[in-house]
């Protein structure tokens, strides 16, 4: 080779081919006068790749044979950390999470958790960044990572937390939504629904119910997935010729009066679509006490089926996601990344259903 190569790149790929079976158990690993020659460097440089890899059980050294790989690939199970906050009032994560654990049963690896689905933010911050420190230490072999979201300068915290990850050469897989915004995207591979796509279904949905005003609410700092789901709700409203402009999308609390009575309500012709279940409840409380009744004046509808949904005063019409896949693919993917974690980072968009109830049907 005409330049040298770093004492890190040849420990890297070295170890890299004894895990994924490049050198089975037994085989004798090149001289290190060999070695040096082939990157162009010293020979104790290559003395010094063969030590580290002693020292963590991959090789070992005898005087006079060589050096021989010892590492046993079926002996030594994955162990998987998992760092699911949620957003604090969706019962997805708790899903997601249980399937992750039920699966690490199988015996293909093993899982540390350590309860972060907190419903506190500031609690589900906290707990991140400490059961990130623990998964560093104990040097898991992959990460499932769900963003933060609707917690103080949560886009710099994603950022960090995934720096950190990718800094200690721990494979990740992002969960639910990228940690940027769209365009943009992230070096990790992503499992979520297609928001887009659900946008489009609760727009049309609420269309096809004889809506021709659609309206949108969601929280500050929600995260970058209610984006797509506004695209979904603008993009098939405007292909149905009903206008839909920055008129029609409400940042803010729920329970903020003011800001819910500046909605425009074209009684039996207007439809408003939550981000999530939880801001839809809140929203139906408040749009009782201004008068404008639910399946007469407007319809509702959410995301994520929360379980109380259908017991609401107005049982909800929400979309649920197919949490149980969504933790298999996952899994899958992160299984593809020990192999190669510089793969190209792939966004597996999988399908969600639409739970009609009560909230969208007039009568």
């Amino acid at each position: 080779m005409s330049a040298k190569t770093s004492y890190k790149t040849i420990y890297d790929t070295l170890k890299n081919q004894i895990i994924k079976e490049g050198f089975l158990p037994g085989a004798m690993l090149p001289t290190e006068q060999t070695l040096a020659k082939r990157y162009d460097v010293s020979r104790p440089t290559i003395a010094k790749v063969y030590n580290q890899l002693q020292e963590e059980g991959f090789v070992k050294k005898t005087k006079g044979l060589g050096t021989v790989v010892t590492y046993q690939h079926t002996n030594i199970p994955y162990t998987f950390g998992l760092l699911l906050p949620g957003s604090g009032e969706s019962e997805i994560f708790s899903i997601i999470n249980d399937q992750l654990l039920r699966q690490s049963e199988s015996g293909m690896f093993n899982c540390f958790w350590e309860g972060a689905t907190a419903s506190s933010a500031e609690i589900r911050k906290s707990l991140i960044e400490s059961c990130l420190e623990s998964y560093i230490q104990k040097k898991v072999d992959g990460i499932f990572f769900s963003p933060l979201e609707r917690v103080p300068d949560a886009y710099e915290l994603n950022l960090k937390i995934c720096k950190v990850i990718r800094e200690a050469g721990i494979p990740l897989v992002l969960i639910d939504r990228d940690i940027l915004a769209a365009p943009d995207r992230s070096e990790f591979d992503v499992v979520c629904i297609d928001n887009f796509s659900a946008g489009c279904v609760m727009a049309q949905h609420l269309i096809d119910r004889g809506c021709e005003k659609l309206h949108f609410f969601y929280r500050p700092g929600s995260a970058s997935s209610v984006d797509l789901r506004l695209s979904g709700v603008r993009d098939t409203a405007l292909k149905h010729g009903y206008p839909f402009t920055e008129s029609n999308v409400f940042c803010g609390s729920p329970e903020d009066s003011e800001l819910v009575k500046s909605m425009e309500v074209i009684a039996g012709k207007t439809g408003i679509i939550c981000a999530n279940d939880s801001t839809a409840a809140v929203l139906m409380s408040s749009l009782d006490d201004l008068g404008i009744e639910i399946s007469k004046d407007v319809l509702i509808c959410g995301y994520d089926d929360m379980k109380y949904s259908k017991h609401l005063k107005h049982s909800l019409t929400s979309f649920r996601q197919p949490c149980e896949e969504i933790a298999n693919i996952s899994i899958e993917l992160l299984m593809r990344r020990l192999k190669e974690n510089n793969r190209i980072p792939i966004t597996v968009n999988l399908k969600g259903d639409i739970v009609i109830r009560e909230s969208s049907q007039f009568r």
